[in-house]
């Protein structure tokens, strides 16, 4: 086990700056390497210190970005597409979490972004590998920073990052009393979350009938497809139950007309939809939901000027190159729930946060609302008597932007207009929550 690399500390994209002729758009640090977590799996992480002035980021919170699919990467699309910096083209982006919080991207399963395995067993197939694998990572990490073992630390998620949010969590927790890590663990805020797989595909239909999106028809036929899901699921079938999701979601596509999964006002674009002859699931799912995190002019940034900048990327490492194998290897484990995971989080006191966009299909607020119902949390109960309060936009006071209920060490935000990609569709409600989140609102 050991770090690979040594970490760097620049300004912000300097190297990048000047080769693009930009001027520079902050004046703060940063630091990246590699964690060695197991034999022949190397984790890549990217640190950008807070650029608050005059607070500096020993006043201000840490959060990690742990990105979805699995096989998503923060370093790329969470950086460069949600809350970094700097956008794709490079240009300061005005609602970046790094005026509010440290912020560190890592990719993760290993094979994710510049992540990557030697060889095909040290790919993980389950998130209780994803967390042990992190929990290697975190030791690391605060070992070699030790200037943020007292800093309040978050971990913010998107997707199926929130699952591996939760189980990551709860093995650091245990971590922390232990004495093996030593951190400031504040809190994890779980976006869009593929906390409850079922959930989600149990509520299609309905959410997409309500808004107009399905007639009569095509509910019964995507009812139909879901049923079948939670078949599998019910005789733990879970692999075949991965295949069932995909074909629920074929059948979508079919009586939408191309419904886009991460936003309902928008379609899926031609070469991401229904399947091809002779295409199996996961090439298809590979395809729907790894292949938009991984555009040819993202991919051409991470394998070209930012490769280069960071200068520790091994030779045969390719941005995004074992995606699709980090997706395989999960299938088994994609489908089941970690519910009973957020219910230890709340026991154990964590300060556990929901929140999803409106306009999201593949992790819909119904679904999100049903498990969160079902929680034997003690504070349920009080939770849900509280009626929301509502949020202005902060680019539009007096218009609602999101409504929020926090109850104890539980909170879930509502977030309007947003899809999936919530810091992509409503940047700064979602530099608004973070804010309030760890308490700087």
């Amino acid at each position: 086990m050991g770090l690979r690399g040594a970490a760097a500390s620049f300004s912000f994209l300097l190297v990048i700056i000047i080769n693009k002729g930009l001027p520079s758009p902050l004046t703060g640090k940063e630091a990246w390497s590699y964690v060695e977590v197991r034999d022949g799996a190397h984790m890549f992480w990217w640190l950008y210190y807070a650029d608050d002035q005059p607070a500096g980021y020993k006043d201000l919170p840490l959060v990690m970005w742990l990105q979805g699919g699995p096989g998503g990467s923060g370093s790329g699309f969470g950086n460069f597409e949600e809350i970094g910096p700097l956008n794709r083209d490079l240009e300061p982006r005005k609602t970046s979490w790094v005026q509010a919080a440290s912020v560190l991207f890592v990719d993760n399963p290993v094979g994710t972004g510049f992540s990557y395995t030697d060889r095909a067993d040290a790919f993980t197939t389950n998130v209780t590998m994803v967390a042990t694998d992190m929990l290697v990572l975190l030791k690391h990490f605060f070992t070699e920073k030790a200037e943020f073992q007292n800093i309040p630390f978050y971990i913010f998620s998107e997707s199926y990052g929130g699952k591996m949010a939760a189980a990551i969590s709860l093995e650091l927790t245990k971590a922390i009393e232990q004495g093996t890590v030593k951190c400031n663990f504040a809190g994890v805020a779980l976006g869009d979350s593929w906390i409850s797989p079922l959930d989600s595909v149990m509520t299609w239909g309905p959410y997409l009938y309500t808004t107009s999106l399905l007639d009569d028809y095509g509910l019964a036929d995507v009812n139909s497809a879901a049923e079948a899901v939670k078949q599998a699921m019910e005789q733990q079938q879970f692999t075949k139950a991965t295949e069932l999701w995909s074909v629920t979601e074929t059948v979508v596509e079919q009586n939408t007309n191309g419904v886009n999964f991460y936003n309902i006002l928008t379609q899926q674009p031609d070469e991401r939809r229904f399947s091809s002859a002779g295409e199996n699931y996961i090439a298809l799912q590979t395809r729907r939901h790894i292949g938009p995190l991984h555009s040819q002019s993202l991919s051409e940034l991470m394998n070209g000027p930012i490769r280069k900048k960071l200068g520790i990327i091994p030779q045969n490492v390719t941005w995004g190159g074992q995606a699709d194998l980090v997706f395989s290897y999960m299938a088994e484990d994609f489908m089941k729930p970690v519910v009973d995971i957020v219910d230890q989080l709340l026991k154990a006191g964590v300060n556990v946060t929901v929140y999803n966009g409106q306009l999201d299909l593949i992790v819909d607020t119904m679904g999100q609302e049903l498990w969160v119902k079902r929680l034997k949390w003690d504070g349920l109960s009080g939770f849900n008597k509280l009626r929301w309060t509502p949020l202005d936009d902060p680019t539009s006071p007096g218009i609602t932007g999101a409504f929020y209920k926090t109850y104890k060490n539980f909170a879930f935000y509502w977030i309007l207009k947003a899809g999936h990609m919530i810091p992509s569709d409503q940047g700064p409600m979602a530099l608004q929550m973070l804010k309030m989140i760890t308490q700087q609102a």
